[in-house]
């Protein structure tokens, strides 16, 4: 399994980014997908997941109505939308296959007030 983040970037407070994350080595398009972030200095905490069939998404509370996880499994993508950011959206964003618990490298974004 191979995941591979791209999109991240230095915005100001209120801007977006779009997070990409392409998949291989497994059958995508059977398989939820989750994007989770670290934050300087905290946990490492999960932001959303979006099951096989795109239709159903899940999001942690302090992302709702700012941020949109989508897929496209005719490209073996997952996507995160991310709309109105903070600066305590600040992180390394990760990408997640929990079937096989594999991770991307991280994609780095960084928010300034």
């Amino acid at each position: 399994v191979q995941l591979v983040e791209s999109g991240g970037g230095l915005v100001q407070s209120g801007g977006s980014l779009r997070l990409s994350c392409r998949a291989s080595g497994f059958t995508f398009r059977h398989f939820a997908m989750r994007w989770y972030r670290r934050a300087p200095g905290k946990e490492r905490e999960w932001v959303a997941t979006v099951m096989p069939d795109g239709d159903s998404t899940y999001y942690v509370d302090s992302v709702k109505g700012r941020f949109t996880i989508s897929r496209d499994n005719a490209k073996n993508t997952v996507y995160l939308q991310m709309s109105t950011l903070k600066p305590e959206d600040t992180a390394v964003y990760y990408c997640n296959d929990p079937s096989s618990n594999s991770w991307g490298q991280g994609t780095q974004v960084t928010v300034s007030s």
